[in-house]
Order: C-alpha cells, then structure tokens, then sequence
C-alpha cells in the first residue's frame, strides 16, 4: 500500500479501509487529507480485487469533524480545502464505500458519512451540522444528498436548527443504517464490505451509478452509459464485428450480431 501523510490505507480481502489519521485535530480535513482521500478512493476504483472501501476516522472519539480552514479573511486559493473533489470521488467511483462512524461526524466530516454508500455508526457517535454556527454552509452534496437521506424538513433541521444527534436518534431519520457497540463500527463494515464484494461487480456498479446519475446531470448520465453500458457492450461479438469490419474495410457480418 502506498504511503500517505494524512491517512491509512490498508486491506482485508476485497475490502479497502481508509482512516483519516489526524486524531489530535478532530480527524479535520485540510488539503493534504483531501488529496490522499482522493487518491485512495482511485485506488479503489483502479484495483480490481478491491470491490469495497471503509472509511473511518483514528481514535474512538472522532471520525470528522469538518474541514481545517484557515482564519485569515484572505484566503489563497490553492489553500481552499478541495472537499468537493472527496465527495466527487466517494460519489462516482463504481464500487460501495462505507463509512465507519467511530465518534463525532460534525460539519464536513457529517456529510463525508452521509456521501458515503452506507454509514455504520457505534453507539457513542454523535452527528451534528453545524455550518451556520460557524460561518459556513454547503449548498450542494450536503444538501441535495441529505435531503435524500432523511427527507426536506428532517433536511433543513440539520442545517438551520444544527442540533446534536445520537447514534440512535440518526438510525431513526435514516441518516445511519445500522449501529453498533463501541468499537466495533469498523469491523461490522468491513463485514458488510466483504458481503458486498461477494455480489457481481458489474451489477453493484451500474446500481451505483444510477443512484448518482439523477444528481449529477449529463456526467451521472455519461458514467452511467461509459462505466457500464459501454463496458459490457465493447465485450460483446456485435462490437468486435463491427470494429473488424471497419478495420478491414469490409462490410459487417449480421450473422455476428446480438450474439
């Protein structure tokens, strides 16, 4: 496995498990986090005997609590913390990724579950939303996905009211699947991971990008026809027909189609 600065990346089978290693900051995202996530969830999708990812938090007490912005009123642009790019990443890569929810999910670190596939909380997490109470918001993921998760009102709750919730009261909106004791929200994901990988690939791709195509417009729409129809249909003989025919310029076979 590659190494990274902000995160661990490590595997059991087919399952990738990713941890934000930044325990003394509250796992906060910063720049470099950022881009290793980013890297990390590609190598997922480029592995294929990896078919699951998890993703986590160090220590007991925190998954994510939000990005770490710097306080200043001028703000460089290099130094914008590239969340959207994490979130684009999780959304778009073909195979399931399970967050672990091992402590507080606040802010950023509540979307980056909720963006996640499936979310496996331990009984001591705490999920929050807090971008008003802090000069913040996030008017797209952490919306439009919340929304589909727990439902408008339930929605704008979260975002206007920035209430703290159990691990218990999120598995009643819907925000969690499944809760777990303490402690043991990585492994039940791995578990879950390993279950999954078990399933056909191509199937659980082309049902993950149908759930992302209605959000993300033309793109959701072209990685669903390119990752999965295009795919399967470049393996059949009607497209090696037609690819040899015009290779050797000749006409194609019908007889090759639909075969």
């Amino acid at each position: 496995m590659s190494t990274f600065e902000d995160i661990i990346v490590d595997r059991e089978g087919a399952v990738l498990t990713i941890t934000i290693n930044r325990p003394e900051a509250g796992n906060k995202l910063r720049v470099q986090t950022c881009l290793e996530l980013v890297d990390a969830i590609r190598m997922l999708r480029l592995d294929p005997s990896l078919r699951a990812a998890v993703l986590t938090g160090s220590g007991d007490k925190f998954f994510c609590i939000g990005g770490e912005h710097d306080e200043t009123t001028s703000v460089d642009p290099s130094q914008v913390i590239p969340i959207v790019d994490v979130y684009q990443a999780i959304d778009t890569v073909p195979k399931p990724v399970i967050a672990a929810v091992n402590g507080f999910a606040v802010g950023g670190g509540n979307v980056l579950a909720n963006v996640c596939d499936l979310t496996i909380a331990s009984e001591n997490a705490v999920f929050r939303q807090v971008g008003p109470m802090v000069g913040s918001f996030d008017a797209g993921y952490g919306t439009w996905y919340l929304e589909d998760s727990i439902g408008r009102k339930r929605a704008k709750e979260l975002w206007y009211i920035n209430r703290k919730y159990t691990a218990e009261q999120a598995l009643g909106l819907g925000l969690v699947n499944e809760v777990v004791p303490a402690g043991e929200a990585v492994a039940r994901a791995v578990e879950v991971g390993t279950e999954i990988a078990s399933r056909s690939p191509i199937a659980i791709g082309a049902l993950k990008s149908a759930f992302s195509a209605r959000h993300n417009g033309v793109s959701g729409q072209a990685r669903l026809a390119h990752d999965q129809y295009l795919t399967l249909y470049l393996q059949t003989r009607e497209a090696h027909e037609v690819s040899t025919a015009f290779n050797e310029r000749r006409a194609p076979d019908p007889d090759q189609f639909w075969q």
